[in-house]
């Protein structure tokens, strides 16, 4: 995988914009935990064309860690567009920072094989069975999805119970309808398989 380097915040905002999916390593040249994420980010092979890499120095580049609250560095941004989706904090396995991005492509296939463009969200934690048979029913049925870990994100755990009035999991959103638990026959429905 290669990352094409930012030099102004407007250079990100173009590229953001020339590119459906993107995601944005925010890193500081020269820290471990900084270091330690590029590195773990190149060695990663995705390949699609579908997707562009995008890296940003702070110690070069001082304006856009501001644009998205970021305090810390090295942080992983994900973008639909220009519009800012979930960050990850810290140095990962190369094999975490692969299923994150691979997870985040999502489509479901119709039977006559029209391909429909579903955005399927799964908000789960590492420990829930449920949680993992429902993505694992996700991916024998080639739906793709964003998995979101609520134990390690705050924010996003608090958009779901905000949303939901639930805290348990998994909860399952298809193109912004929230299914609470493994309902296989709305999950099914709201997918068209």
């Amino acid at each position: 995988m290669e990352f094409k380097r930012i030099e102004s915040y407007s250079s990100l905002q173009q590229a953001l914009k020339s590119s459906k999916r993107s995601y944005l390593l925010i890193y500081k040249s020269g820290a471990e935990q900084s270091e330690c994420a590029l590195a773990n980010m190149q060695n990663i092979a995705i390949k699609t064309p579908a997707i562009q890499f995008l890296v940003v120095d702070v110690t070069k580049i001082r304006d856009i860690h501001q644009q998205y609250g970021v305090t810390t560095a090295p942080v992983l941004i994900e973008f639909e567009g220009d519009k800012p989706g979930q960050i990850i904090k810290g140095c990962h396995e190369p094999g975490f920072f692969k299923s994150f991005i691979e997870n985040s492509l999502y489509s479901a296939v119709k039977d006559n094989g029209e391909k429909k463009t579903k955005r399927v969200v799964v908000y789960s934690t590492p420990t829930c069975p449920h949680c993992n048979t429902l993505k694992n029913y996700l991916k024998q049925q080639k739906v793709q999805f964003r998995d979101i870990d609520v134990s390690r994100d705050q924010k996003m755990a608090q958009e779901m119970v905000k949303r939901s009035g639930q805290q348990g999991v998994p909860q399952i959103e298809i193109n912004g309808r929230l299914i609470v638990g493994f309902n296989k026959p709305k999950i099914d429905e709201l997918l068209e398989i």
